[in-house]
């Protein structure tokens, strides 16, 4: 009987460690949506709130156009549940209403339509607090742990695709809301209008070092960026 030569073990090892890579280098990369599917319902129905083209008109409500299309679908998926209890990782009493009905696909697809989307420039509202947001943006405050902005979210607020929203443009309204909704989770994990869907708890450990004077500032100067 004919005999093979056995393999050493460290080339077993290798062509086992080998093995996954192939197959992940050959499974299909997921569907990364339609923005003309998604426009008909995208433009109109979430237009409401968020305007047609994403440049909501009213502050309270984020602008999505040109926004970062991985970042709107895990927003819209954690609006649909993601929970471990089966509940919304991120609560909103329009939002998780409105994304229900809504299947991934489609959700992709809304995400298309509004990244491809040219966003209406904001300006910095409040001009006496701009030097305190550009300096806290930029450099951070390493005396109590308060990193850069812009080491995540980029000098201009464009932030980095699928790992940090844009941000630059962003109503200030809208931007103060959500951090003191991140830091009030960071303060209390139970408090009721707090938002703790951030990976690794990063923007609940930055903004529960913020005071209130801070947090408008970062917002107005964020606000003016392009």
């Amino acid at each position: 009987m004919k005999r093979f030569p056995m393999l050493p073990p460290l080339m077993i090892a290798l062509l086992a460690a080998a093995a996954p890579v192939s197959a992940a280098e050959t499974a299909p990369a997921h569907y990364q949506g339609d923005a003309a599917k998604g426009k008909p319902i995208a433009s109109t129905v979430c237009g409401a709130c968020h305007g047609p083209d994403g440049n909501s008109v009213v502050p309270v409500n984020p602008k999505l156009a040109g926004q970062n299309a991985d970042y709107l679908f895990k927003q819209m998926s954690n609006f649909k549940g993601g929970g471990t209890d089966g509940k919304p990782l991120r609560t909103n009493a329009i939002m998780n209403g409105m994304i229900a009905a809504y299947s991934k696909d489609q959700m992709r697809d809304f995400a298309a339509y509004f990244s491809s989307q040219t966003q209406n420039g904001g300006v910095d509202k409040d001009r006496d607090s701009v030097a305190m947001g550009q300096k806290l943006y930029r450099a951070g405050d390493m005396s109590r742990g308060l990193p850069a902005c812009a080491g995540c979210h980029g000098p201009t607020g464009a932030g980095i695709p699928a790992e940090f929203p844009r941000v630059g443009g962003q109503w200030p309204d809208y931007l103060e809301a959500q951090l003191k909704a991140f830091r009030a989770a960071g303060a209390d994990p139970k408090a009721p209008n707090g938002r703790d869907n951030d990976p690794n708890k990063m923007m609940r450990m930055i903004a529960v070092k913020m005071t209130d004077p801070e947090i408008k500032a970062v917002a107005n100067y964020i606000s003016g960026l392009h």
